[in-house]
């Protein structure tokens, strides 16, 4: 895609939000508890590190679902529609495309230890 055409589409006024992959109420608990489990550590390790696991579990959970639901609408957003839509879709598709793979891959960089 050209500069221009990418500067289009990530600068549009029309935006479509992409999904949150994990709402900031459930955020907030997740954090919370894996929180929990890192201070209990010293007490309990094996149930700290089985409740830090299960924390990991249901983020990668409701990642996984999200993601799925979120390609399932871009797709189905495709179909049954005449050229100008479409093309119109498309152009917002690709810019969710964009925007989900992007904060996929910065989550996939290796953090500072």
């Amino acid at each position: 895609m050209a500069d221009a055409d990418t500067a289009a589409v990530a600068g549009s006024p029309d935006r479509k939000p992409v999904a949150e992959l994990l709402p900031q109420g459930e955020r907030d608990k997740l954090t919370l508890r894996l929180q929990q489990a890192l201070n209990t550590f010293m007490d309990s390790p094996r149930q700290a590190v089985e409740e830090a696991d299960s924390v990991f579990d249901e983020v990668t959970t409701h990642f996984t679902n999200t993601l799925t639901e979120q390609r399932r609408v871009l797709r189905s957003g495709r179909q049954g529609q005449d050229t100008e839509a479409q093309t119109e879709e498309l152009r917002v598709a690709l810019r969710q495309y964009r925007e989900l793979t992007e904060r996929l891959l910065h989550m996939a960089a290796p953090t500072a230890q």
